[in-house]
């Protein structure tokens, strides 16, 4: 069986800084950048507040939409955070 996979957007506290990322464990994902495990991008631009993010049934579909993503224009993805999460709020306490 395939396994299952998240693609993710997060944004800094200012919403200014946007990181795309790709996991199979989007909550456990999403902890590690808040609680600045890695010494990455995500840390040195405190991006730790999940915008948006898209469930792919296999992870080689996630990580495709992931470089999809990385080639758009900033505004572009702004629309589409905008579309899913009008308020523009951490969307990390809904995750089951």
């Amino acid at each position: 069986m395939a396994k299952k996979g998240y693609t993710y957007i997060t944004s800094n506290k200012n919403r200014t800084v946007l990181y795309i990322g790709v996991t199979s464990e989007l909550k456990k994902r999403i902890w590690k950048h808040k609680n600045k495990v890695y010494e990455s991008f995500s840390k040195r631009y405190n991006v730790y507040d999940l915008m948006y993010y898209e469930t792919f049934d296999r992870i080689i579909d996630a990580i495709k939409r992931e470089k999809q993503l990385k080639n758009w224009k900033k505004e572009w993805k702004w629309d589409l955070i905008k579309k899913n999460n009008p308020e523009l709020k951490d969307l990390y306490d809904e995750l089951t």
